[in-house]
């Protein structure tokens, strides 16, 4: 009976974000039109400082990751705080879903939108750019971007019961854009003071585009950015479910 709700629930996720469409626009355009910015100045030749990586080879990976993190923990957030604030949630109370249930479907049918916009930002890399990989790469590449933002999805449930409906937009947009910029998404954190560099290595983030980067260059994912990501889900995804069923015992 649980799986059969928690299947529900993420069928019912993910046909609601679908039909949002300035939801689907933000996830899918925004990234896609910030890569043509950002690597609009730059040659087929310029890499990234102490690096071994091209301009577009980073930025593909960094924009489609954050497309990714926008689409996840952006929507989770704010839609899990309107949805207190509505009494769905109370309604969901009702039914046998557990809050392991309960979060593992945001999760789930966040995660799955997360897919045209990691696509869309390689294709146009590739047309475009002229972005070369080899095809294990690129299915390797599609595939870690969109496991890794479940790291994010699962932030973003704890973020919809830890803030009000008024509070979440402020605390999800301070999070969102310290988490993309600090961990390299926006810029190569090599450009950091040395001190930061530190901090930045030690964030979901910077581990979730290591996962990209290693590929690019034909390596496999490093087990630190990998062991990282799972402590970062884990924690999330926990303390969602904790504060699921604090709710519940307030309600």
């Amino acid at each position: 009976m649980n799986t059969f709700a928690s299947g529900a629930l993420i069928k019912l996720e993910i046909t609601r974000t679908l039909r949002n469409k300035k939801f689907m626009f933000f996830t899918v355009i925004y990234p896609t039109t910030l890569f043509l910015l950002i690597s609009g100045s730059s040659g087929k030749s310029d890499v990234i400082p102490h690096s071994h990586l091209t301009m577009q080879l980073y930025y593909m990976v960094a924009m489609a990751s954050f497309g990714a993190l926008t689409a996840v923990l952006m929507g989770n957030s704010e839609r899990i705080a309107k949805e207190r604030e509505k009494g769905w949630v109370r309604q969901l109370r009702l039914t046998s879903l557990p809050g392991r249930g309960y979060v593992i479907s945001k999760i789930a049918s966040a995660a799955t939108v997360t897919l045209p916009s990691i696509v869309i930002v390689e294709l146009v890399a590739a047309t475009a750019k002229g972005v070369r990989l080899d095809a294990w790469q690129w299915a390797a590449l599609t595939f870690s971007i969109w496991a890794g933002s479940m790291v994010f999805a699962a932030l973003g449930v704890a973020i919809g019961y830890i803030a009000t409906g008024d509070a979440v937009r402020p605390i999800t947009m301070i999070t969102y854009f310290g988490l993309s910029i600090l961990g390299g998404l926006w810029m190569p954190s090599t450009v950091f003071p040395q001190w930061l560099q530190n901090i930045a290595k030690w964030l979901p983030t910077y581990a979730y585009a290591g996962l990209g980067h290693a590929i690019e260059q034909g390596d496999a994912p490093h087990l630190r950015d990998v062991s990282l990501l799972v402590a970062y889900l884990l924690i999330f995804a926990g303390g969602a479910a904790w504060l699921y069923r604090k709710d519940t015992l307030k309600a």
